[in-house]
C-alpha cells in the first residue's frame, strides 16, 4: 500500500513532537511543521535514533498567518501528491485573569490555539476531501471543563471543541473524519511559558487581590503535574484516532482525564463543575 502522508502542526516539543514519531513508527509520512525550524533538533535526533528519519520531514509553519498554511500544504501537495490527515496539536498556554491582562491577551491567546486551528484546517480540506482523510485536533480537558486562571485559555479550547463538532457532520458528507483528542496533565515543556512570574513579590504586584486564589491554583495544579502523563503516552491516542477504523468525535488520552471530565458531561445546569473548580481557589 502506499504512504499515507500526514501534516502535524506544533511538533518541536512535547505531544506535537511524540506523535510525529509515533505516526512514523505507524508507518505514515510525517510532515512536521513548527514556527521555528531551528528548534527541529530534538525531533531530528529522536527520529535519527529511532530509524524513523526518512519518515518525517521538518517544514516551517506558523499556525496564526493564513498565507503560512496555505503555502505550507501547498508544498506538500506538489511534493507528494496527497493529503491525508491533519492533526492540529499547535498551541500556546496562558495562566492569567481578565482584570489584570485585559482582552488584548485573550486575542492572541485565540489567535494561536483557535483561529491557528482554522487557518490550518482551511488549507487542508480540499485535500482531506480528495483522500477521504482524517482532521484530529488536540484539544484539553479545558475544553470541556473552564479552569480557574485559564480564561483565555479555556476559551480558546472551548471554541476549537464546538466549531469541530459542529463541522463533524457536515466534514462526514465528504468523506472526512474529525476527532478531537483531550489530554489532562502531560509532562513537556508546554507548561513553561504561560505567564506567571517565578518570584513570589512579582506576583503579587501584578495580580493584586487575586493573588491568594492564584496561590491556591498553581498548589492545585502542581499536585496535578506530579503525575502527569507522558507526552509519548498522550501521543499514542492520538495516533490511535488517527488510524481508527471509525473515529469518534471525541477521545481522552487517560483515565484521569476522562474522569475529570466527566463531570461537566453529565451537568446540566453547571453547579457539579463550580463545586468542583471553586475548591482550587479557596
Amino acid at each position: 500500500m502506499a504512504v499515507k502522508t500526514v501534516l502535524i502542526t506544533g511538533t518541536s516539543t512535547g505531544i506535537g513532537l511524540a506523535t510525529a514519531l509515533r505516526a512514523a513508527e505507524a508507518g505514515w509520512r510525517v510532515v512536521a511543521t513548527m514556527r521555528d525550524t531551528g528548534k527541529a533538533g530534538t525531533l531530528n535526533d529522536a527520529a535519527g535514533a529511532a530509524g524513523l528519519a526518512e519518515l518525517i520531514e521538518v517544514r516551517r509553519l506558523d499556525v496564526t498567518e493564513p498565507d503560512s498554511a496555505q503555502e505550507c500544504v501547498s508544498a506538500v501537495i506538489a511534493e507528494h501528491g496527497s493529503l491525508h490527515a491533519l492533526i492540529n496539536n499547535a498551541g500556546a498556554g496562558h495562566v492569567g485573569t481578565l482584570e489584570v491582562d485585559g482582552v488584548e491577551a485573550a486575542r492572541r491567546v485565540m489567535e494561536v490555539n483557535f483561529f491557528g486551528v482554522l487557518n490550518t484546517t482551511a488549507a487542508a480540506l480540499p485535500f482531506l476531501r480528495a483522500a477521504a482523510g482524517r482532521l484530529i485536533a488536540v484539544s484539553s480537558v479545558g475544553g470541556v471543563v473552564g479552569q480557574p486562571f485559564n480564561e483565555a485559555y479555556c476559551a480558546a479550547k472551548f471554541a476549537v471543541e464546538g466549531y469541530l463538532e459542529a463541522l463533524a457532520p457536515v466534514a462526514a458528507t465528504v468523506g472526512v473524519g474529525v476527532t478531537i483528542v483531550e489530554p489532562g496533565a502531560v509532562a513537556s515543556e508546554f507548561v513553561a511559558n504561560v505567564g506567571v512570574p517565578d518570584d513570589r513579590g512579582a506576583m503579587a504586584e501584578r495580580f493584586g487581590p487575586y493573588t491568594p486564589a492564584l496561590d491556591a491554583y498553581l498548589a492545585r495544579t502542581a499536585d496535578a503535574f506530579a503525575a502527569a502523563q507522558s507526552a509519548y503516552d498522550a501521543a499514542g491516542t492520538v495516533v490511535e484516532a488517527l488510524t481508527a477504523e471509525r473515529p469518534v468525535l471525541r477521545v481522552q488520552t487517560s483515565e484521569g482525564a476522562r474522569s475529570f471530565i466527566a463531570p461537566k458531561l453529565a451537568d446540566l445546569d453547571g453547579s457539579k463543575v463550580l463545586g468542583m473548580t471553586g475548591t482550587w481557589v479557596a
